[in-house]
């Protein structure tokens, strides 16, 4: 296959950043993963990605997801960043090696209805938005802590991390504040479960270095990957329409 050199690129340069920031963070920097948010990409795109050695792929919508998958390599790991209605929750548990955006109690019993009947187990990890922006679906702190021990009973759900999107800004340091409050409510969700989460999935392409030097364990890159595309929306979950990133 030939793989384009702007991907290549693209990618040898996040990983020079991801690398930087783990250093100055004191990490390693295989403790941070790199995910190719590959919504409006086609299976082609992907494929070019996965021969670079990208193993992990984050879709927004689950009609997307169920059109591609099947079309891109076998041995390739998809999760699911986007939004999550009800009605489409058996069909994510079906596609989905986890479901990164769990933001209700609701929400949560459904796919444990739904990984019943799959005979599977399914991971997720709950989204918070931190920030209280009313134009994202999240957890609030309070209500996370609030709900958490019931979350963590449904049997056919395995909590994993946290996941938030920081509120877009031309500054990669404004996030950071979002990312550091993210970790300290993890931090104190492992209180209450007497366990440990492993994963903090939080930055971007505009934003993901504040987010390592701040404890993700897994940044959602699309545009800073794949180049900016003329249908899309900023990558992660929330509502839409949300601000492009930058």
């Amino acid at each position: 296959m030939v793989v384009s050199m702007g991907l290549e690129a693209n990618l040898r340069g996040l990983q020079e950043r991801i690398g930087n920031a783990c250093r100055r963070a004191g990490r390693d920097p295989e403790s941070v993963t790199l995910m190719a948010v590959s919504k409006y990409q086609p299976p082609e795109a992907v494929a070019e990605a996965a021969g670079l050695g990208i193993k992990v792929f984050g879709e927004n919508k689950v009609q997307e997801a169920k059109a591609k998958i099947g079309r891109c390599p076998g041995s390739l790991r998809w999760q699911l960043i986007g939004h999550l209605q009800s009605n489409k929750c058996r069909d994510a548990v079906q596609l989905f090696e986890m479901i990164q955006s769990v933001d209700s109690l609701s929400l949560a019993r459904e796919i444990d209805k739904c990984a019943q009947k799959a005979a599977k187990t399914m991971a997720v990890l709950l989204e918070v938005n931190v920030a209280g922006e009313s134009t994202k679906f999240g957890f609030s702190p309070e209500a996370l802590v609030a709900e958490l021990e019931t979350l963590n009973a449904l049997p056919r759900v395995e909590i994993h991390g946290l996941m938030t999107m920081a509120p877009w800004s031309p500054d990669p340091e404004r996030p950071r504040a979002v990312f550091r409050e993210l970790r300290k409510l993890k931090e104190r969700c492992e209180e209450i479960l007497g366990a440990p989460l492993s994963e903090l999935s939080m930055g971007m392409s505009g934003d993901f270095e504040s987010a390592i030097e701040e404890g993700s364990t897994l940044i959602r890159i699309g545009t800073g990957l794949f180049g900016s595309r003329s249908a899309d929306r900023r990558e992660g979950a929330g509502k839409e329409p949300a601000p492009k990133e930058l």
